[in-house]
């Protein structure tokens, strides 16, 4: 649905109008990150939706993807994926359950437990790739100095919360 005016630039607008124009930009631009993430996981979703994948089970498959054996214990997934334990739990479940993925024993620590793409997840995986690069992972209105601008402001916005070292 297209709106007939920008709610952000509205928003702004009242809140430019109570508070000095600092904390309205602040507002504004924490509201446009916040509402682009919504329209480009539902874009994503949608572009998945053939592949029976969502946003996060296609980070876990390109995650295992680009490991040397194809699988990694559910906490370390977890960590490169920065996200809650319990998130990749769902995840690899719904993965293993369309035959995307399946869980291992580990092959060393009898208490551990591998989850390993399969030939399946690996296809979809490319598929879906292909689409999603296609798209430029829903960026095609920024040319490729804007999408490097984003990424810079975007690293420095990371690294000032401690998203890394």
């Amino acid at each position: 649905m297209t709106l007939k005016l920008d709610p952000i630039a509205e928003a702004r607008r009242h809140w430019e109008a109570r508070w000095p124009a600092d904390p309205s930009r602040a507002m504004a631009a924490v509201t446009s990150i916040m509402r682009s993430q919504q329209l480009l996981l539902a874009r994503f979703d949608e572009l998945l939706k053939p592949f029976r994948l969502t946003f996060p089970r296609y980070e876990a498959l390109m995650l295992l993807s680009f490991t040397r054996e194809g699988e990694l214990p559910i906490g370390k997934m977890g960590e490169r994926l920065q996200v809650h334990r319990s998130s990749v739990t769902n995840v690899v479940e719904k993965l293993v359950a369309g035959g995307l993925a399946e869980r291992v024993p580990h092959p060393t620590d009898g208490r551990a437990t591998l989850v390993r793409i399969t030939d399946a997840g690996r296809e979809a995986a490319t598929a879906a790739t292909a689409v999603l690069n296609a798209e430029l992972f829903g960026l095609q209105a920024l040319d490729a100095p804007a999408q490097e601008g984003l990424i810079d402001v975007l690293t420095t916005l990371r690294a000032d919360v401690g998203d890394f070292g």
